[in-house]
């Protein structure tokens, strides 16, 4: 299921579902077929769009309602490709202070391969 708070945004627009979602972990799948580039393989900047998804959705649960999270810095190295079926990641807190949080996130795809691994950091702001 799609987070209605999504909706019309691009997590929405490219299938993304979360499973979980807790201050220190977020995970979440997205579907291979729509999210590829031109040889059929996942892309990797779906790869990334879904990790900071991810790690956002937990930075902001992190924050509170009265604050925002805003994505300062990612990084991503794709370790293989994907091209059907659905690629899960999980965001895991590596810190989590006032003004900062960052997140390790691991995307594998339906054998349980690793296909990408991020970090993200995001700034926690007032509303």
């Amino acid at each position: 299921m799609v987070v209605d708070m999504h909706a019309g945004t691009l997590p929405a627009r490219m299938g993304i579902e979360f499973l979980e979602a807790t201050p220190e972990r977020v995970s979440g799948r997205m579907p291979v077929e729509g999210n590829t580039q031109p040889y059929g393989l996942l892309h990797g900047g779906a790869s990334v769009v879904l990790a900071e998804t991810l790690g956002s959705v937990a930075a902001a649960i992190h924050a509170g309602p009265d604050r925002i999270a805003v994505g300062i810095e990612i990084n991503a190295t794709h370790h293989r490709s994907a091209s059907s079926g659905h690629v899960t990641g999980v965001a895991t807190r590596l810190h989590a202070g006032r003004t900062l949080a960052t997140y390790d996130i691991e995307i594998s795809d339906e054998q349980g391969r690793r296909v990408c691994t991020s970090r993200l950091t995001c700034m926690l702001r007032d509303r």
